[in-house]
């Protein structure tokens, strides 16, 4: 058996841990979306969360307004009324189940043992 050709074999380069080729691996942040806005992953969620805690704040300003509206007479259309308290109460049953969500998200990590 002839093994002089093993001699040539560059066994380091052969078992080393293969590198990740991703542009979403970068050495300053690995959770990184897109790394030309430097936007993490957990900024987005952040500003999607506080997004959907604003219209669901709007959309209760609104029924308010549009109660407010009713009340004094200013308006006589129920349905305008009905459509925006629907429309709040959609928003924020959203909102408390995403909230929902993320509470119990964080509390399986909480109970991870490691």
């Amino acid at each position: 058996m002839n093994v002089s050709s093993l001699f040539d074999v560059d066994f380091d380069s052969l078992f080393q841990a293969p590198k990740i080729q991703s542009e979403l691996a970068t050495e300053s942040d690995s959770l990184l979306i897109d790394a030309k806005e430097d936007r993490s992953a957990f900024g987005s969620i952040l500003d999607a969360a506080v997004n959907l805690i604003n219209e669901t704040n709007a959309y209760s300003n609104a029924a308010e307004e549009e109660e407010i509206k009713y009340a004094m007479g200013e308006s006589d259309n129920i349905h305008d009324l009905q459509i925006a308290q629907q429309k709040a109460n959609v928003a924020l049953q959203y909102t408390v189940a995403v909230r929902d969500a993320f509470m119990t998200g964080y509390k399986e990590l909480m109970n991870l043992q490691f």
